[in-house]
């Protein structure tokens, strides 16, 4: 495993970040498919003797199980000071508006009930989760530095936003000094790269951290065409945000097959290698243990620039999906 300072942070962070949203009860919450307590432990287990120290979870995952198996894990099995751990939190509710909860209350109440979940003192990374268009901007900054200054959390990142948000929100925390964003963790893989127009031009600029969700565009990256799993069956999120250009991807998709095979190496390899030459960390799940040596099997394969010139050259504009193609106009329901 490599490791890389995660931005402007003094936090040493694996190459991989374990995306930990398939973990948790399947009863709970949105992902029929997620993997109980022993098979999450397993998992957490083995990716630690990897070499993976960067873990990132929600409190939305699975009704707060999630972060209860992934800190309990975590404590079991290494010290506090050898692993890195985000979560996130989402907007305000509306019943939380109703009732006048102010963003810095909000803010306060869900970390608070991360940590609980967790059973720690304190996360290294704590993730504004998206965007919340009916709180004020300078709220949630304050509220986030408020967190910080308490020592609930080291450092403050953002998720699901467009670039002049993150600038306006740092520039916001400059200027009063307050607490910047140091990482970003947008919707980026081979098949959507919509956040090379400008997220990532700006995050370079201001070295700020890239952790992708979705590295593996919920697997659709790390199989062939034919082969089906109980993701690919039950996840409708997934089938929202890709099935429309499932055509024009596929195109990419086989492309990665066919390095893979020339290479003898998995298609998650060649897919994160791709992706590691573009950003800090990306996020990547794992429910089989598999999943765990493809990951970091990608961390030390190198693509020649022509190969990565013959993976890109097919992408055509995507889209917006999910949270990013509701412009603004925030629903009920998934996140990532």
């Amino acid at each position: 495993m490599k490791y890389t300072n995660l931005g402007k942070s003094d936090l040493k962070v694996s190459r991989i970040c374990m995306g930990c949203m398939g973990f948790g009860d399947s009863k709970s919450g949105q992902h029929s498919w997620a993997i109980d307590e022993n098979s999450t432990r397993e998992i957490i287990k083995y990716g630690f003797e990897k070499g993976i120290n960067f873990y990132d979870t929600a409190l939305v995952y699975q009704q707060g199980t999630s972060e209860q198996y992934v800190g309990k894990a975590l404590r079991d099995f290494s010290n506090r000071e050898d692993y890195v751990i985000a979560t996130k939190f989402t907007p305000r509710t509306q019943d939380e508006i109703d009732n006048n909860i102010t963003g810095q209350k909000h803010i306060e109440n869900y970390l608070n009930q991360s940590l609980k979940n967790l059973e720690l003192d304190y996360v290294d990374l704590y993730i504004y989760h998206m965007w919340d268009y009916h709180t004020p901007m300078d709220e949630i900054m304050i509220g986030l530095d408020n967190v910080v200054k308490a020592g609930k959390t080291r450092y403050i990142g953002i998720s699901n936003c467009f670039a002049w948000q993150l600038a306006k929100a740092n520039y916001f925390a400059r200027e009063n000094g307050l607490t910047e964003f140091i990482s970003i963790q947008g919707h980026y893989n081979l098949i959507h790269r919509e956040e090379e127009r400008e997220m990532i031009p700006f995050c370079k600029e201001e070295n700020i951290a890239i952790t992708p969700y979705s590295a593996l565009a919920s697997g659709r990256l790390s199989r062939n065409n034919n082969e089906i799993t109980k993701r690919l069956k039950e996840d409708s999120y997934a089938k929202f945000k890709y099935d429309k250009t499932a055509e024009a991807d596929l195109k990419i998709i086989q492309r990665v097959e066919e390095l893979s095979k020339k290479h003898n190496v998995s298609m998650t390899e060649v897919s994160l290698a791709w992706l590691l030459t573009k950003v800090d960390s990306p996020v990547v799940g794992a429910t089989k243990l598999s999943h765990i040596d493809g990951a970091v099997g990608a961390v030390d394969f190198k693509l020649a620039d022509d190969e990565i010139q013959y993976l890109e050259e097919l992408y055509v504009p995507h889209f917006l999906v999910g949270v990013m193609a509701q412009n603004g106009k925030q629903k009920a329901g998934n996140v990532v």
